[in-house]
């Protein structure tokens, strides 16, 4: 793995400006703290030009900032009409009312919330609504409500996603995007929809003409995961600060040094018996990694030969199927038991043949252990 060291976040930004002429995708993993948020909005200012009146932008992007766009008007005197107000001075919010976008957050919003919304473009606001059981036969919508922190932060990626619809798909209102770049879009989510937004977004993405060009950084460790196989020509980097300076190391397609991180996941889950199908996806990508930093041409290889599957055929076939399904989107799916046995024996053979700390994977006790 080569490493570059960088004096600044604005040299790092152009760096990543100039890999970008060769390549449609960077994905960085970077611990928080680190400055990814900084690096984007460095990478964002490159790329403006002009003064308020004739400025030139070429990047749209997600991160905290874009979150600050939307703020709670919390109704304080009557306390009944909740709202989340728009700062429509950015550009983030061009031309919405002619776009419809309504229809285009709501199918995305549908995956992973039940609650619904309406956008008052005069007064600029979001009113969050809920149907709620009133009787055994009867529902009633409530308006107004304030939704969690959590599902306004899930709301305002749906937004953000449609806007990247728009910008993927070329339209006029956004033909200025020449860059998306996406600061940790997930934090507020759990691993089963950190696979669905990783999945989702890399079929965005993907769709387009390949005009915009993607930077993408984050912290989670399954997220990137996911990126990295969703979009497998995608230059791949571990974003780290030093005294003075930020180190970016091309991981390439060696195993992310996290792979313990799940490792770890997967072993709990072995332990615990809360084995869903999304594990299979997890354990299917180290093995693949594996595969790769070994020598071999298929992850097939690293799956230990039983007698009962003396050519190894028979589990290679169990984790391409199994990690093949559509991702849940709500709710995790639960396997099957002798799928779980199956599970369980590919990742306990795994972890004995390629040898890992065994302080980091305490052994089962009977207590511990779960159907």
């Amino acid at each position: 793995m080569t490493s570059q060291s960088f004096d600044n976040l604005s040299v790092l930004a152009t760096y990543l400006r100039q890999r970008l002429e060769q390549k449609k995708y960077i994905l960085l993993f970077a611990y928080n703290g680190t400055g990814k948020t900084r690096l984007s909005m460095n990478f964002k200012m490159i790329g403006k030009v002009g003064n308020d009146e004739e400025e030139v932008r070429d990047t749209l992007y997600f991160n905290a900032f874009t979150e600050d766009l939307f703020s709670w008007d919390n109704d304080l005197d009557g306390g009944a009409r909740r709202v989340l107000r728009m700062n429509t001075d950015s550009r983030f919010f061009s031309g919405l009312q002619e776009l419809e976008m309504e229809n285009r957050i709501r199918p995305l919003l549908r995956r992973y919330a039940d609650f619904d919304f309406y956008i008052d473009y005069e007064q600029a606001t979001v009113n969050f609504t809920r149907e709620v059981r009133a009787t055994s036969e009867h529902t009633e919508t409530l308006e107004h409500i304030k939704v969690s922190r959590g599902e306004e932060n899930i709301f305002i990626w749906c937004f953000f996603l449609a806007v990247a619809q728009l910008a993927v798909d070329e339209q006029e209102a956004y033909d200025w995007v020449d860059y998306i770049y996406i600061d940790d879009p997930i934090s507020s989510l759990d691993d089963n929809n950190a696979i669905a937004v990783a999945s989702h977004l890399a079929q965005l993405l993907k769709s387009g003409s390949g005009k915009i060009k993607t930077v993408i950084s984050s912290h989670h460790h399954l997220f990137f995961n996911v990126m990295c196989n969703e979009l497998g020509n995608a230059e791949k980097y571990f974003l780290s600060k030093e005294i003075g300076s930020y180190l970016l190391t091309d991981t390439g397609e060696t195993p992310r040094y996290h792979h313990v991180a799940l490792l770890k996941q997967l072993h709990g889950a072995a332990e615990s018996g809360e084995i869903y199908t999304y594990h299979f996806n997890i354990l299917r990508n180290i093995l693949e990694k594996t595969a790769t930093f070994h020598g071999f041409r298929n992850f097939s290889a690293c799956i230990k030969q039983g007698s009962d599957d003396p050519d190894g055929i028979l589990h290679a076939r169990l984790v391409n199927v199994l990690s093949h399904g559509n991702y849940s989107l709500y709710e995790p799916q639960n396997m099957l038991p002798e799928n779980k046995d199956y599970f369980r024996k590919i990742l306990r053979d795994f972890m004995e043949n390629y040898r890992f700390n065994p302080e980091l994977f305490p052994a089962p006790t009977q207590e511990s252990s779960n159907p």
